[in-house]
């Protein structure tokens, strides 16, 4: 039905239909008196006037063929015949000659649909034939374009392949797509990352003044600088008129058309590739996909130049920093040996070999353990252990080496961690002799010992002096001015004077047992530490007005001489320097006896001040006094900390042993 539809839209199918129709009505139409001039036509042809219509049914038939093919014809054939076979069974006298031609129509009316069905299959087959021809052509030279660029590219990658040298990378590239091109002219420019500019790499074809003048724009200026930021391929007819900045130049050179396409490597752009004509010329899309794959080709190229040249620069520096370290290693006036996780010394330098007595040699064939003493073995393996943990960058130690003589040394130990891959592969330990230095600070802590002591021998003996001596003699001489002034005898004016030098007398007296106290307090020998601390205390408030309180905590005792009279010392030197700096009013001195050990606190309400980091800088701050107790406390081997800030006030805390 659908084949019907089909053949009803068609207007060559309604003029087959007049057709048939028309020839039809002629066959017929002898029942009718139609005109005399077609039977005088056939009979002059020496044709029947029936032949002649039974023939042009042979017109339908071929049109039939060539509308709708063979079936078509057959089809109008096997109408044709149906119209023609009603005259030839109805025409007596001739029905032998009727049916004979009717079926010679049938089989010519066959013969031609078959006919013209096969003469249009090979047509269609000659088409065919030809298109496939055209395609195979257009294959061939599609092969051949591609062999052209494949071979183009197989070059350019070989010539530039042959060195990591970013210059020599330049000039074999701009020689390769000059060749490969046909090009007058050549400019390669890569990007400077730090500037954002382009700049001129290489040339061919070109003249220096041209080269001068464009080497070096920025990325977005110009045709090279818009391909740079867009990454895109741009071509151009004629440079005057688009090249804004380079247009002087351009004429000069005579350069007129340019195809540039960026370099570019791991989708980034890293330059421009810029091939040049002297003369118009169009490039095609194969002219602009063959460039565009040789700057990718020279991209890649560039950034392995760079990342080589990266690389032996990383390497140079490398190598200098490893020769600087083995000189420094080497060098090194300390000890330094170095032992992988395990314990085995796998370097050493020559300090380490004058240190331990052990040849190089035989170091790298020992343990490390083998040079520290039992003791000491446990502090390297709690430092060691500290730095695999990450709690220190580097820690420090003393410990006791063990020499090859057997003999042993006090050194002060530095140890960190030396990475490999991004893993701990080794220790490094620093190590510099301080025996001799421990022994003269020990000399030199006796020394400070027996100058304190006899110091204080000393200020025990001027004490006494003061006591027995000197203020029992003002003592007399007070009473014996106290007698003359109560003479009658004495006139009232001389009375007045004795008075005065009986003040006199006494103040001198007063100031004489103070100074006395202050040098050596009697009650510190005879009753103890506390007793003589809450008389200082009592002095203090007199004195100076500074409300000074001392509390004990735990229970109370008597200590060693020495340690008391430290004590001592630090309370008073404390006491001196809140009465003369701190403009407090009020100082509190706490004594907290503990298991083998005593605590004293100073607490004051002064106007306080910035302590040092380190305590043993005090001197460099003008803080004598407070380097004195310092000192004190360390000669007993206790510890010392301040805590003071500008506007609140003084603690100073000290511990004590014994």
């Amino acid at each position: 039905m659908s084949f019907l539809a089909k053949a009803v839209r068609r207007p060559g199918t309604w003029l087959l239909i007049l057709l048939l129709v028309g020839i039809t009505f002629l066959h017929y139409a002898y029942l009718l008196k139609h005109p005399t001039f077609l039977a005088d036509l056939t009979a002059n042809l020496g044709l029947t006037r029936y032949t002649v219509e039974r023939v042009l049914y042979l017109l339908p038939i071929i049109l039939a063929s060539l509308l709708f093919g063979w079936r078509g014809g057959v089809t109008v054939t096997v109408i044709a015949v149906c119209c023609m076979l009603p005259r030839g069974i109805l025409n007596a006298p001739h029905r032998v000659d009727d049916l004979v031609e009717t079926s010679i129509i049938f089989i010519i009316g066959i013969l031609v649909s078959y006919s013209l069905e096969s003469l249009k299959k090979e047509r269609e087959r000659r088409a065919q034939l030809e298109t496939a021809q055209r395609e195979l052509q257009v294959q061939l030279h599609v092969i051949e374009e591609n062999e052209k660029r494949l071979a183009a590219l197989n070059r350019t990658a070989s010539i530039i392949s042959q060195t990591l040298e970013l210059d020599r990378v330049f000039d074999s590239a701009v020689d390769c797509v000059r060749d490969v091109t046909g090009v007058d002219a050549v400019r390669i420019y890569v990007i400077d990352s730090a500037t954002r500019e382009l700049t001129l790499a290489a040339y061919r074809g070109i003249s220096e003044e041209f080269a001068a003048g464009a080497s070096r724009m920025k990325v977005g200026e110009g045709l090279n600088g818009k391909v740079a930021e867009t990454g895109e391929p741009l071509f151009v007819k004629d440079v005057s008129e688009e090249d804004r900045p380079l247009r002087l130049l351009a004429d000069k050179e005579g350069i007129r058309s340019e195809l540039i396409v960026p370099l570019l490597s791991k989708g980034k752009v890293v330059g421009t590739l810029c091939v040049a004509m002297h003369t118009e010329r169009t490039f095609l899309s194969e002219d602009v996909d063959l460039l565009t794959a040789v700057g990718n080709q020279i991209g890649v190229a560039v950034e392995n130049a760079r990342l080589y040249q990266q690389e032996r620069k990383v390497a140079e520096q490398l190598r200098v920093s490893e020769q600087r370290y083995r000189e420094l290693f080497e060098n090194a006036h300390d000890a330094i040996w170095l032992h992988d996780l395990e314990g085995n010394i796998v370097a050493a330098n020559r300090a380490c070999v004058r240190l331990t007595g052990y040849s190089l040699e035989e170091l790298c064939s020992l343990k490390a353990t083998r040079l520290l003493s039992e003791d000491s073995q446990n502090i390297a393996r709690d430092m060691q252990a500290g730095l695999l943990k990450g709690d220190d960058v580097g820690c420090f130690g003393e410990v006791k080496l063990v020499k090859k003589d057997g003999t042993e040394a006090l050194v002060q130990i530095a140890s960190s961690l030396v990475y490999s891959a991004d893993k701990p592969a080794f220790f490094q330990h620093l190590a510099w002799d301080i025996t001799e230095a421990r022994n003269m600070q020990e000399n030199l802590r006796f020394l400070l010992h027996q100058i304190t002591r006899v110091q204080e021998e000393e200020r025990k003996r001027i004490a006494r002096e003061l006591h027995d001596e000197t203020i029992q003699t003002l003592v007399a001489l007070c009473l014996r001015i106290d007698d003359l002034a109560s003479s009658a005898k004495v006139p009232p004016e001389v009375r007045l004077r004795l008075e005065e030098l009986y003040q006199q007398a006494n103040t001198i007296m007063m100031e004489a047992r103070r100074l006395s106290q202050d040098l050596r307090p009697a009650a510190l020998d005879s009753l103890g530490l506390v007793p003589a601390l809450e008389g200082l205390a009592s002095q203090i408030t007199r004195y100076s007005g500074i409300v000074t309180e001392v509390n004990v905590v735990g229970e109370k005792r008597r200590l060693p001489d020495e340690v008391e009279l430290v004590l001592f010392r630090i309370v008073q030197e404390v006491l001196r320097n809140v009465w003369k700096h701190a403009e407090a009013t009020t100082a509190n001195i706490t004594l907290e006896f503990v298991d083998g050990s005593i605590v004293a606190t100073f607490k004051d309400n002064g106007k306080g001040f910035e302590p040092p980091k380190v305590l043993s800088n005090l001197p460099r701050y003008g803080k004598l006094g407070l380097a004195g107790i310092q000192e004190r406390v360390q000669l007993l081997g206790g510890t010392l900390a301040i805590n003071s800030e500008p506007g609140k006030g003084t603690i100073i805390t000290a511990k004590l042993p014994f």
